[in-house]
């Protein structure tokens, strides 16, 4: 089907392919049932995970710092100024206060997501971590993934050039991706305990994105 010219891009694209919103939960929501399965009952891919684990962990000074990227006192503050950003830009339109609201919700989300999981699997850390359970899934990589997906979300559309927006997303996935390395490089995680985070918050992030589609006039996107 030809796309018009003026057709919205940020639109999420559910009255074309209404399959498409299944798909985009359903695939990471599968795969951290399938991972968390395996956890919980010690399954070969936890084995698997282990043995990737000891030929990754280095712990240094730049996984240090890396891993520091999923810190709350580093990724909330980014988010809150993206938030501040976006109501400044919004607010003598219809609603201005809806996406910086929901944002807001889904970075308080995390933390009441991912505690009981921890008390649910109770999977124990690394050799290079003190002896303790509670390590799955990442609560690092979640509130990194989060914080950094949010904050792109929202300033996406307020960008005026397509480069500046491809900036955007990989200043975005670059930082997601160097606090789940520094992670697992460090030691404080398994991995599938980072990639079981990453599933999670795809949930999140491709929910709100969906809701925002729906919610946010067009001229407001």
């Amino acid at each position: 089907m030809p796309i018009s010219g003026n057709q919205d891009l940020n639109e999420p694209t559910t009255a074309r392919h209404p399959r498409f919103p299944a798909l985009l939960l359903g695939l990471p929501a599968l795969l951290f049932a399938l991972i968390t399965w395996q956890v919980v009952a010690d399954g070969p891919l936890v084995r698997l995970d282990e043995r990737v684990s000891r030929g990754l962990v280095h712990p240094d000074g730049l996984s240090e710092f890396l891993s520091d990227l999923g810190n709350v006192q580093v990724a909330v503050p980014v988010l809150a100024v993206a938030l501040g950003y976006v109501a400044l830009r919004t607010r003598r339109t219809d609603r201005w206060w809806l996406p910086v609201t929901a944002a807001a919700f889904l970075m308080a989300l995390v933390p009441a997501l991912i505690i009981p999981l921890k008390e649910l699997t109770d999977r124990p850390g690394t050799p290079a971590v003190p002896p303790g359970t509670g390590y799955y899934p990442s609560g690092h990589t979640a509130t990194a993934a989060i914080a950094y997906g949010c904050a792109t979300l929202l300033t996406l559309p307020r960008l005026g050039t397509f480069l500046a927006r491809r900036a955007l997303v990989t200043a975005c996935l670059v930082l997601v991706l160097g606090a789940s390395y520094g992670l697992v490089r460090r030691g404080y995680h398994w991995p599938l305990d980072v990639v079981a985070s990453w599933c999670l918050c795809a949930v999140l992030l491709s929910s709100l994105w969906l809701f925002l589609g729906r919610a946010t006039p067009p001229g407001q996107r």
